[in-house]
């Protein structure tokens, strides 16, 4: 499995220094974009006042879950070294050496866009690309492993559907 992820991580890598506009947007991908997805969820929670407390519980644990429980236990237990540490390279993000798997941005924005496609959120095709896209940009940016965003992405999935089958949702 390793040589497929050094492969799949050297083929979206590689394109980092290619062009300036590319590296800046894979930098606003990879930094800044979750923020637009958070922001995107506080209208989303606000639009929907009569469930504001139920959706936002559901959110909340979610990602408690993904990130906070079972993404660090994870990197507790197996404390993988980014691939800027292990091939000695500069990153195009700033980023502490902390273990890489799984990536807790990945846990974090797929346990809130599947919460969101769960909610029955409007736009959340477009919330759950743009998860996929941040992953990829973190790739590009040298501060993840693919195993580390598609583990990222499980967990969140995960998460959420356990917080799904322990907090049932109310009946429209």
């Amino acid at each position: 499995m390793r040589s497929i992820d050094l492969y799949l991580f050297n083929l979206v890598h590689d394109l980092a220094g290619a062009s300036r506009l590319l590296d800046l947007s894979g930098i606003f991908l990879a930094k800044y974009l979750g923020y637009f997805l958070i922001l995107a969820t506080i209208a989303f929670l606000l639009s929907e006042k009569a469930k504001f407390i139920s959706n936002s519980i559901f959110i909340l644990l979610s990602l408690l879950l993904s990130r906070g429980l079972i993404a660090e236990t994870i990197r507790f237990i197996y404390p993988r070294l980014r691939p800027f540490v292990a091939l000695d390279f500069e990153p195009l993000v700033n980023h502490l050496s902390s273990p890489a798997f799984p990536s807790g941005h990945a846990s974090f924005y797929f346990a809130l866009a599947m919460a969101l496609i769960v909610l029955n959120y409007r736009w959340k095709w477009w919330v759950l690309a743009a998860a996929i896209v941040m992953g990829v940009a973190r790739i590009f940016a040298g501060a993840h492993w693919p195993l580390d965003i598609l583990s990222g992405a499980i967990v969140g999935i995960f998460s959420v559907f356990v917080v799904k089958y322990l907090l049932p949702r109310p009946k429209e």
